[in-house]
């Protein structure tokens, strides 16, 4: 089966999760689409995230994907049932794995969100957790500045320092022992969070266990690769390649692609 793997993000943040199934999966062909002319999608309305996912999600059907990654965790709050009945493969998002894992994580069940306004006003992780865990206590805190803030490439500033402190000082008080880091953008600040918030607290990056999902999906469907297969890789973007090409440089190492604007 050597169709490809289809994941998406608003941006930059997916090539967490890009890199993860890269390396959980290392014989798979992978097809990415960062929409950087629509970023962000935490600040949209429900109507406009689904509309963007589904354009997302037909251009990397025509590509003959045998499964789609919405590594968005709003479009994966607004728009995973849409997208099933969309495309004719199985769609994986990264709420569901980040939820289990935290409860995996947890001693006390205390659990922290942090995501872009549009995923914590779905209220998306906090229903799940429940779902799975009646007990847990649920913190959920929107930091919008995140997402720019990492577009933009501050990922070690003071600006970016000083947000992290005001966002998440309160998160001190509340005493979760994990954080669920619900937008894919936010590991990129990973040292910057846990520094706010303690050592103590353990951070949540769902694209291993959304990786882990995939795997799962694609055994399940008899769609993984047999043998060695050698994988291809491509990019795409619906604005500013260059400097999409530099950080994906960051995330992915030499000898990628290059990354080509779209339309959608």
């Amino acid at each position: 089966m050597n169709r490809s793997i289809g994941i998406f993000d608003s941006g930059v943040g997916g090539l967490t999760v890009f890199s993860a199934i890269r390396r959980a999966l290392p014989h798979e062909s992978l097809i990415y689409l960062g929409d950087t002319a629509r970023v962000p999608y935490g600040t949209k309305s429900a109507e406009t995230v689904i509309k963007y996912s589904i354009q997302n999600a037909h251009f990397l059907a025509q590509r003959g994907i045998k499964a789609l990654v919405v590594a968005c965790n709003t479009s994966s709050a607004y728009s995973l049932e849409h997208l099933r009945k969309t495309v004719d493969v199985p769609v994986i998002g990264v709420i569901e794995p980040g939820a289990k894992a935290a409860l995996a994580k947890s001693k006390t069940k205390h659990i922290g969100v942090i995501g872009t306004s549009a995923t914590i006003g779905s209220n998306a992780y906090a229903r799940l957790l429940k779902e799975y865990e009646p007990n847990a206590r649920v913190v959920s805190l929107a930091c919008p500045l995140f997402v720019p803030l990492v577009e933009e490439g501050w990922t070690d500033t003071e600006v970016t320092k000083l947000t992290a402190k005001i966002y998440l000082e309160s998160f001190r008080n509340e005493n979760i022992d994990t954080l669920i880091l619900g937008c894919t953008h936010y590991p990129l600040l990973k040292s910057v969070i846990q520094e706010v918030v303690g050592s103590g607290v353990a951070l949540i990056d769902s694209a291993e266990t959304v990786a882990e999902s995939v795997k799962d999906e694609l055994a399940k469907n008899g769609l993984l690769i047999n043998g060695n297969a050698r994988p291809s890789y491509q990019l795409y973007v619906t604005d500013l390649p260059a400097r999409f090409e530099a950080v994906a440089l960051n995330f992915l190492g030499k000898g990628i692609p290059p990354v080509k604007r779209v339309e959608l």
